[in-house]
């Protein structure tokens, strides 16, 4: 019986270097493929190794973790990415350029079980984790869609913000994060990777002791405990206060700022009775405040916060002396929200 092919994206160097031992094959042979995984190449595209060796390699291995199957492109150069796994499952990936450079979020779950409100990735459950080596194959395959290899990258930032929470697959977003910075690989820093959660405390606390700096950003959503859980089911587990704590400690062990997403639901959470609890909580803290007005999720019924509210909360929140920005919208014209695109792939609307 033949066991099931595995990604090769997922070996480390020297993981890979034993494997090519085990095939009677120089060692060398590891470096050139790894680069080839890095560069975002298929097992088949790679030119500079025998084809006897990509034989073996394939009877054993997928010949690539992903493939993009489908491509939007928003009014503002916002590029939404649908992309297939070797089992058949879609998950998504966003392309947002800025003054800085190309930020590309990635999925890191197909699916996710937080059952958060205002989120589409949630409607349908968690089917499964993305291994490291997917969630790699996610930024090496738009890195070279757009023209970049692994001595001039073209994404230069990572966020962790796509389907599912990355910190409920907790061991392969870590083992993603290590073949993201092998500075023989693609070789984008910790620091330049943000890591979005819900607020799964001990996971938290596991991440402030990993030695991997990455920008922690916490989906907070609502000041308040009560109103948190309505939209949150994550917040029946972890208070706020809990989550703070963890927040601190973070700050404490690898000396970053931590930042908050807090998505503005009309009529919900953009009250100026939360704006004043924010200020209470968080007032003095190393933070800073992203402010997002939400892509409206038709099946959760909730509504985004007019501009006008949007920038009187923000307003708000600065006169009390906190870091605040408002995110500006990014392909909303183009199912930018987590989870649409692929719900509305899986119900049937393949057409281009």
């Amino acid at each position: 019986m033949q066991t099931e092919k595995m990604i090769l994206a997922d070996l480390v160097s020297e993981n890979l270097k034993n494997l090519i031992e085990k095939y009677g094959e120089k060692s060398f042979r590891a470096g050139q493929i790894f680069r080839n995984i890095h560069n975002g190449k298929a097992i088949s595209e790679m030119t500079d190794i025998s084809s006897g060796l990509k034989e073996k390699l394939l009877l054993d291995y997928h010949d690539t973790a992903i493939e993009i199957i489908k491509t939007l492109t928003s009014k503002d150069g916002t590029q939404k990415y649908l992309f297939k796994l070797h089992d058949g499952n879609v998950i998504e990936g966003v392309l947002m350029n800025y003054k800085y450079g190309n930020t590309l979020c990635v999925s890191t779950q197909v699916g996710c079980r937080m059952g958060c409100a205002f989120c589409a990735s949630t409607l349908g459950g968690l089917i499964r984790n993305l291994s490291s080596g997917e969630i790699l194959s996610e930024i090496t395959t738009v890195n070279r869609l757009i023209g970049g290899n692994i001595t001039k990258r073209q994404i230069t930032n990572v966020v962790l913000m796509g389907s599912g929470e990355p910190l409920d697959n907790y061991d392969n977003v870590i083992g993603f994060l290590k073949l993201l910075s092998d500075k023989n690989g693609i070789n984008i820093s910790p620091r330049n990777v943000s890591l979005s959660t819900c607020g799964l405390v001990p996971k938290m606390y596991d991440l402030a002791n990993v030695g991997l700096p990455v920008n922690l950003t916490l989906s907070l959503h609502s000041p308040f405990d009560e109103e948190r859980r309505k939209i949150m089911p994550v917040a029946n587990a972890y208070t706020i206060s809990e989550i703070i704590k963890a927040l601190d400690n973070y700050f404490d062990k690898t000396g970053r700022r931590y930042y908050l997403e807090y998505s503005l639901i009309a009529g919900v959470n953009d009250t100026d009775r939360c704006a004043l609890e924010l200020s209470k909580l968080f007032k003095g803290k190393p933070c800073h405040i992203n402010l997002i007005r939400l892509n409206s999720v038709k099946e959760k019924n909730l509504l985004g916060t007019t501009d006008k509210k949007a920038n009187e909360f923000m307003k708000k929140l600065t006169s009390y002396g906190l870091s605040v920005t408002l995110r500006r919208r990014m392909g909303d014209d183009i199912d930018g929200a987590c989870g649409q695109l692929r719900r509305r792939y899986i119900e049937g609307d393949n057409a281009d």
